[in-house]
């Protein structure tokens, strides 16, 4: 497997990390920065802990994530909404 550039920050590369995600340039894996981020620390403290990272390689991570989340459910998502008693505006 050849490494693969997810984003401007983000890489998937099997000779670091046994291929997990990271960011680029870094042993970090991107789930890891993602969970504490989930655990409620802030981004100032992880980027204490982990300075060679960014405040824009973690907010791309958390776009990746959310992105990927929104395209995994988007036809439940559209189903719900379909069937909803509200009128809310369905965000895609």
């Amino acid at each position: 497997m050849e490494r693969v550039d997810i984003g401007k920050y983000i890489v998937i590369d099997p000779e670091i990390c046994h291929g997990q995600i990271t960011f680029k340039d870094t042993r970090v894996p991107v789930d890891t920065v993602l969970t504490f981020l989930a655990k409620g620390y802030s981004v100032d403290v992880l980027l204490h802990s982990w300075p060679e990272l960014s405040r824009p390689a973690i907010e791309e991570a958390v776009s990746l994530a959310s992105q990927s989340l929104q395209a995994r459910y988007a036809p439940y998502v559209s189903a719900a909404a379909a069937t909803s008693q509200y009128d809310y505006p369905v965000i895609a």
